[in-house]
């Protein structure tokens, strides 16, 4: 006999990543375009940022897989004052999340840093799934 699984820390951590990362690819695309307008030779950095953003959109792209494989869904996600608010699914579940903008911030800087590869072990929190402590 099967039995509903309740959400669980690391559904959450997906949650979060799937709500971290298209703010990380449009922070590198703000940042490309801001590059390619001011700077005497772009071509260099702005490769560098699009390697990144392939990176991103390859988790990101992973992580929907994930969603389909364990019947996650994000079915609102809007900003509030204090941040963004999400309410999803998963298994059955219903549940919501919200990300305070100062949180928002860290992570995106920690992720940007390592899609660019540089070293983010200080950083890093050992508790979530491997598969999304090791990428990249």
């Amino acid at each position: 006999m099967s039995y509903l699984e309740a959400i669980t820390h690391d559904d959450r951590l997906y949650v979060k990543r799937y709500i971290l990362l298209p703010l990380v690819i449009t922070a590198f695309e703000r940042d490309c375009r801001y590059m390619e307008q001011n700077l005497k030779t772009p071509e260099p950095y702005v490769d560098t940022i699009k390697i990144a953003i392939n990176k991103a959109q390859t988790e990101l792209k992973d992580i929907k897989k994930h969603f389909w494989l364990k019947g996650l869904k994000v079915y609102e996600q809007y900003n509030t004052k204090n941040g963004i608010r999400a309410r999803f699914k998963c298994r059955g579940y219903e549940s919501d999340m919200e990300l305070h903008w100062e949180f928002i911030t860290a992570e995106a800087s920690i992720y940007m840093r390592k899609y660019l590869g540089l070293n983010i072990t200080q950083y890093e929190d050992q508790s979530g799934p491997e598969e999304l402590r090791n990428r990249h």
